[in-house]
């Protein structure tokens, strides 16, 4: 025999309203109707109930240990245990399809709005979904604050051992570069002007290396705009993060000496084998082929792949300053860990 209740009539509208099948909505009623049946009458946790709902008119029937069961209709305490395991189904499976239209746009920029911080994380809305973006995404320095709008990076959909998924953006990953590039630069997006590297210490400065081979296409005044509005939109996006244009060359030598602008090398011996390049500067461009605490160097050696070693025309006169300001080119990534976890105790 079929029991119509009155939650029940609203299965369809429910889904409807949530976007999700209706399938899904039938399943959260089931197992609604079971637990309210088993506080209600104090059913045993061992005792095995189960619901068979009827998509048609919304009615049920119920079984306990296979017999059917001709309820009554359940008290107010039953009725609200059961409201309350329907809209967790009915918000879980929301939440789920929202998941799965967001897989197709992993890896793009979307507009977030700031809605809370959660101990380290920032809880931003994107959509109709709230997002995490966790602290090893976010810009060293920046200050964030609820209401405020950001552009974040899409970066994956992540699953905890429960099945709960959750949205990850970014706002340090390199991407983040690439995608404000295609989004802000025609020419990148209709590929006229390639991106053919990044490196990036986000919060403080990025180098991004161009190319084109189309006549008449100069790939850096592209990038920069008319008066520079182009790379002025980039990097007030980015909380004012330095935007170094570099004409990529497929001569290495060349390259090498694009990347270590604004300083101009004298001479460049290379070791292609070992992928490194001893860099000879002119004394009073020193700092600035270093950059500071070697950030220019070391944002060129990953721009290029090679590990630069910087030595002075006059090296009597500066080695101290070069070995101490250099240290080999590598990116020190353990150093921008440590200003990370550091802002967001501060934050905290």
């Amino acid at each position: 025999m079929s029991v119509q209740s009155d939650f029940s009539l609203s299965v369809n509208q429910i889904a409807s309203e949530r976007g999700i099948d209706i399938k899904e909505v039938l399943e959260a009623t089931s197992d609604a109707i079971a637990a309210a049946y088993r506080r209600e009458y104090n059913i045993p946790e061992e005792d095995d109930i189960k619901v068979k709902m009827d998509s048609e008119n919304g009615g049920y029937q119920l079984y306990v240990n296979g017999k059917e069961i001709i309820s009554k209709d359940f008290g107010r305490i039953a009725s609200q245990t059961a409201r309350q395991v329907i809209l967790q189904k009915v918000n879980e499976a929301e939440r789920d399809t929202l998941m799965e239209q967001y897989k197709d746009k992993i890896g793009t920029i979307a507009l977030g709005i700031v809605q809370r911080f959660d101990g380290q994380n920032i809880i931003v809305e994107v959509g109709k979904i709230l997002a995490i973006l966790p602290p090893e995404e976010q810009i060293y320095g920046e200050l964030l604050k609820p209401g405020s709008k950001i552009k974040v990076y899409l970066k994956e959909i992540q699953e905890n051992p429960v099945g709960v998924k959750r949205l990850v953006v970014s706002r340090s990953s390199d991407l983040v570069i690439k995608s404000l590039f295609e989004n802000e630069i025609p020419e990148i997006a209709s590929k006229t002007v390639e991106i053919k590297g990044i490196a990036r210490e986000a919060g403080s400065r990025t180098k991004v290396a161009v190319f084109s081979d189309s006549p008449g296409i100069d790939p850096i005044g592209a990038c920069v705009g008319q008066r520079g509005i182009r790379i002025m939109a980039m990097t007030n996006e980015l909380g004012n993060e330095k935007i170094d244009i570099i004409q990529y060359d497929p001569d290495i030598e060349k390259f090498i000496k694009n990347a270590l602008s604004p300083s101009k090398p004298s001479k460049i011996i290379l070791d292609r084998d070992a992928k490194e390049a001893k860099v000879i500067i002119p004394d009073d461009q020193l700092s600035l082929a270093i950059g500071k605490e070697g950030q220019n160097v070391r944002l060129a050696a990953k721009l290029t792949e090679y590990k630069i070693d910087i030595e002075s025309e006059n090296p009597e006169t500066h080695t101290d300053k070069v070995e101490k300001n250099v240290e080999n080119s590598e990116t020190d990534t353990k150093k921008t860990d440590k200003k990370v976890k550091k802002k967001t105790t501060d934050k905290k």
